[in-house]
């Protein structure tokens, strides 16, 4: 294997650090991929258009907080099949509720419901914000991102509750209701704020899907600079590395395609999700486009793809090393990492982790595995989905962190090379 070059990674995970921070919500994450994806030449395609696209042709879809970008092979899909890497734009945060502005005990508040399973204590005594997408009047929508901190989940005085010694526990309908000011009379609330980002009037904002985001930018962490300290790493690292393998790959005549899904961390079960239609619909439009004398394209073309599902995995902790199996215990800066699990909670078996581990193999990228112990649960992705939905061979891939679902998580910035080489190889075979 090639010796790193420090500040190659080190850029990489300043550019990871820079997807991350311009990306607080599902619909931000989307608009920053649509405007890196434009600057190399990709151009949008509407799914209420007809679609001629040509051989070479450098195209994304987007639906809701999910987008699809692909390279169109030279050869037809049945005759080819592709190349797939599939991700997720969602993250565990509160979303606001429609009925938002709560006053109580001399204070205003802002209704949330806890989206996915975080853990919700490291929200506390963080500056917060609010991120998303409004819907306007006459069927418009805009993002928008309030400034400042405006909102904070404050923690309970020891001297209030001296039980926390023996453990916190926090009930999110009375305990995980963010505060937004002193409760003084008529002050803009939150509604007004969203609708002064968005430049309109309050009464044009007519529904909105807006989620929490903490404030403080990705930073570089570590003794030496090399880890990443960031909120949202569960999964934008994977939509950022997905990109870049993308733009990255040499074209040829098999179809390269990036997905990346939102609702992952509530099953997926949303029409821009996983379960819903969207990676097949625009999957068919290509295969018809490709092949239009074929029934059976789409089907042909399925049965010769690989989807590499690329989320993150369990680095090994330093200090609860024993929630990990012992032989299966991935650190940070080693690399990808193959996931598996009997129970089929990801979809890797022996053909396609063979598969993935080759391609890294001949891109000089080092991997590692897990499975959980016998006696934990297992969590899950969109690989099974994606799998069940469409009968494609996959493999359920991740770069190790530490503190997933955290407000602020950590990675390595040396595994970020490592998984755009990974996926780049993969892309390309």
């Amino acid at each position: 294997m090639p010796t790193p070059d420090l500040s190659h990674d080190l850029a990489l995970g300043d550019d990871l650090r820079a997807f991350v921070d311009a990306s607080p919500s599902p619909g931000h994450a989307v608009a920053e991929l649509a405007r890196r994806l434009t600057a190399a030449g990709f151009t949008e395609l509407a799914e209420a258009d007809r679609w001629a696209p040509s051989p070479g042709g450098r195209h994304f879809v987007v639906r809701q907080g999910s987008l699809i970008a692909f390279r169109l092979g030279s050869g037809a899909l049945g005759d080819t099949g592709m190349r797939l890497v599939g991700a997720h734009t969602d993250s565990p945060t509160f979303t606001v509720r429609p009925h938002s502005d709560v006053r109580q005990a001399g204070y205003r508040l802002v209704g949330v419901e806890p989206y996915g399973g975080g853990l919700w204590h490291t929200w506390l005594d963080r500056e917060l914000t609010v991120a998303g997408r409004v819907a306007l009047r006459g069927g418009r929508t805009a993002l928008v991102r309030l400034p400042g901190a405006p909102l904070r989940f404050p923690s309970l005085a020891i001297h209030l509750d001296r039980s926390v010694r023996e453990g916190l526990t926090l009930d999110p309908q009375r305990h995980l209701v963010p505060v937004w000011d002193g409760d003084l009379g008529e002050e803009p609330g939150l509604v007004e704020a969203v609708a002064a980002a968005a430049g309109v009037a309050p009464d044009d904002v007519v529904g909105h899907d807006l989620v929490l985001a903490d404030t403080q930018p990705a930073a570089r962490a570590g003794a030496d600079g090399t880890w990443i300290a960031a909120p949202r790493l569960d999964n934008l690292t994977s939509c950022h590395a997905g990109l870049l393998a993308l733009l990255d790959a040499p074209a040829g005549e098999r179809t390269q395609l990036l997905v990346c899904n939102d609702h992952e961390e509530v099953g997926s079960g949303s029409m821009s999700g996983a379960r819903g239609s969207f990676l097949e619909d625009v999957v068919r439009r290509l295969a018809t486009a490709t092949d239009p004398g074929d029934a059976e394209a789409v089907h042909r073309a399925v049965a010769r793809s690989v989807l590499v599902s690329a989320d993150m995995a369990h680095g090994v902790h330093p200090t609860r090393y024993d929630r990990h199996e012992p032989a299966h215990q991935p650190r940070l800066g080693g690399g990808p990492v193959v996931k598996l699990n009997a129970n089929q909670a990801y979809a890797t078996d022996a053909t396609t982790g063979g598969w993935f581990r080759e391609r890294c193999a001949e891109a000089g990228v080092p991997v590692q595995s897990f499975v959980m112990r016998a006696d934990l649960p297992c969590g899950s992705t969109i690989g099974p989905l994606t799998a069940m939905r469409l009968g494609i061979a996959t493999v359920d891939i991740g770069m190790p962190q530490l503190a997933m679902h955290s407000c602020r998580e950590v990675a390595s910035a040396l595994d970020v090379p490592l998984m755009v080489g990974a996926l780049t190889a993969c892309l390309a075979e």
